[in-house]
């Protein structure tokens, strides 16, 4: 049988949201797609003033949090007529990244990154950075691409390091509509969902600032305390969750989609077993 016979896996990632569900369904779940986050891509002059900020400071380092804000800006550049002069800069300048995806986008343009982090997470980059000798930070004029949000903690070292940030923010994470919120929240609240597959912060904060504004957070706490598992697919994300007081979450040491869904299948496999032997 099926290590997710029967349960009702709801994904809250609007990217991808497709080829998840289908790794759902070969582990004999039902997806259930519940967006709690949007992505506004910026407008091309936006973009394209992003790009220009990078081609003119006079930039040391660049710390990539996200493949995708990397590669919109590659876009951007391009559509400028800059991609030339965008991948001249890069190969000039020193590179700090946070994740395989950014690392692989930073390999598509012939780069290996100066610094990296050693688990995925904003913390473990920081570590990176550190170990790397704060030294090398200071003075420095730093390009610090956002990945949706602020980023407190980068900005905290960099500020301590002496060093001076220029932010990049090629994309941001919105709320979705709030009725997608609501019947969410309603479906947790009778019990319907076994299991939620978490893909980034903002998706878990975006939910409970609903259920704040509802009244009904503490509720939804015990939810996911007693009945429904989170599965947080990095530590950056079961951070977010933590901090809204959940303490239950499955999160594998794999950060990747694939890796969440196979590693939540195992869990309901683990547990139907200890119930029934």
């Amino acid at each position: 049988m099926p290590k997710c016979e029967g349960k009702v896996i709801a994904l809250t990632g609007p990217r991808k949201a497709e080829e998840m569900s289908l790794l759902v369904v070969k582990q004999g779940g039902t997806p259930l797609v519940r967006p709690t986050q949007g992505t506004i891509f910026e407008q091309f002059e936006h973009l394209a003033a992003e790009v220009d900020k990078l081609l003119e400071s006079p930039i040391q380092w660049a710390i990539w949090t996200t493949g995708m804000g990397l590669d919109k800006l590659l876009e951007a550049a391009r559509e400028a007529k800059k991609e030339e002069a965008f991948l001249a800069k890069m190969r000039q300048i020193q590179h700090a990244a946070r994740g395989y995806k950014t690392v692989n986008a930073l390999k598509r343009l012939g780069i290996v990154p100066d610094v990296r982090d050693d688990d995925g997470s904003t913390v473990g980059l920081v570590r990176a950075m550190t170990a790397h000798g704060v030294e090398q930070w200071h003075d420095s004029c730093v390009a610090l691409q956002l990945h949706g949000d602020p980023a407190p903690l980068l900005n905290e070292f960099l500020h301590h390091a002496g060093a001076q940030p220029i932010e990049l923010m090629p994309y941001r994470h919105i709320p979705p509509d709030e009725a997608v919120l609501k019947q969410f929240a309603s479906e947790l609240l009778e019990g319907r969902i076994d299991a939620v597959a978490i893909t980034s912060a903002p998706q878990i904060r975006f939910l409970f600032a609903y259920a704040k504004e509802a009244g009904i957070a503490d509720k939804l706490r015990q939810v996911f305390q007693e009945r429904t598992l989170l599965a947080m697919v990095g530590k950056v994300t079961a951070a977010a969750a933590a901090d809204e007081g959940i303490t239950r979450m499955l999160v594998p040491e794999e950060e990747r989609m694939g890796a969440l869904i196979v590693a939540l299948s195992r869990w309901f496999d683990s547990n139907e077993r200890s119930v029934n032997p």
